[in-house]
């Protein structure tokens, strides 16, 4: 299996409402995934080393909602929540995404695990409403918190690959 690959997630802007995250990860795409929707495990790894967590609910089943909260090392909450659309264990989820700071720019996000040579890729669609939003949300500093994010959920996920051996 590869070696960690800390920071290496990819952003781009496939169309002016889009945002798409790219990123392999050095463990299996089921660990990926259960590092991904277990509430317990998400609390590791979505802080990005930006604050402390508050609370982690994830209702895995169509029509299910999710919210993670937890209160920036500055203070203030930061809080995201949305609704399951489509769950295909180990492979695919499309939800809602709201940040609740700023509501009027809710999204839709697709998110795909891939096999990859003994590892995972790991793709996430951010689709917007407009430019706008988008624009918005790739200039609201979301790249630093993304990779420090995507660094820890692969250390929860190859910590669990070990665990599972």
């Amino acid at each position: 299996m590869a070696t960690m690959t800390k920071g290496t997630a990819k952003v781009t802007l496939p169309r002016d409402d889009q945002i798409l995250i790219t990123r392999e990860f050095a463990a299996p795409r089921h660990l990926v995934y259960r590092a991904y929707t277990t509430p317990e495990l998400v609390a590791r790894w979505w802080h990005a080393d930006r604050g402390t967590i508050d609370s982690i609910e994830i209702d895995l089943r169509v029509g299910g909602t999710w919210r993670y909260a937890m209160t920036a090392h500055a203070g203030f909450p930061v809080v995201f929540h949305g609704e399951y659309l489509e769950i295909v264990p180990d492979e695919r989820l499309v939800s809602t995404e709201v940040f609740e700071g700023m509501p009027e720019a809710a999204a839709t996000s697709t998110v795909t695990f891939t096999d990859t040579d003994g590892g995972t890729t790991l793709a996430i669609l951010v689709q917007h409403k407009n430019q706008a939003n988008r624009d918005a949300h790739v200039q609201s500093g979301m790249e630093d918190g993304l990779q420090a994010a995507l660094d820890h959920l692969e250390e929860v996920a190859a910590g669990n690959a070990a665990s599972d051996e």
